[in-house]
């Protein structure tokens, strides 16, 4: 459905140690560098930092936010302890989430500017 998804950040040269870090065990990786912007995917840059003069303002209770699809369940535990290593703040630890199904394996995040992120495992039935 969705080419791409940007997002913006006070600082490009932190949200690129941030998500160079996070998206590497998840197997995708900065592939576009521009004028106050980087893409991340593992083809094709699909998810994007801007640097923005003034980020829309993250809102915990507003139900945004941003997951990725993980290889493994041990991509999505990598994930998680990468993000908390680089500044993130913890908004639940890896582990089966049992309210959106018996298979599905996730951990969550919510980054130095304030964005809700996910990654997630849909274990074999």
């Amino acid at each position: 459905m969705f080419d791409h998804v940007s997002i913006g950040v006070k600082s490009l040269d932190n949200a690129r140690r941030f998500y160079d870090a996070i998206l590497a065990p998840l197997g995708y990786e900065r592939l576009a560098n521009a004028d106050g912007a980087s893409g991340y995917g593992a083809e094709k840059a699909g998810f994007w930092v801007i640097e923005a003069e003034r980020p829309v303002p993250a809102d915990r209770k507003s139900g945004l936010h941003f997951c990725f699809v993980a290889p493994n369940e041990a991509a999505v535990d990598a994930f998680h302890a990468s993000g908390l290593a680089n500044g993130a703040e913890d908004n639940g630890p890896p582990g089966i989430r049992p309210e959106y199904g018996q298979f599905y394996y996730a951990a969550f995040i919510i980054d130095p500017d304030g964005y809700r992120l996910e990654a997630f495992f849909r274990r074999p039935e």
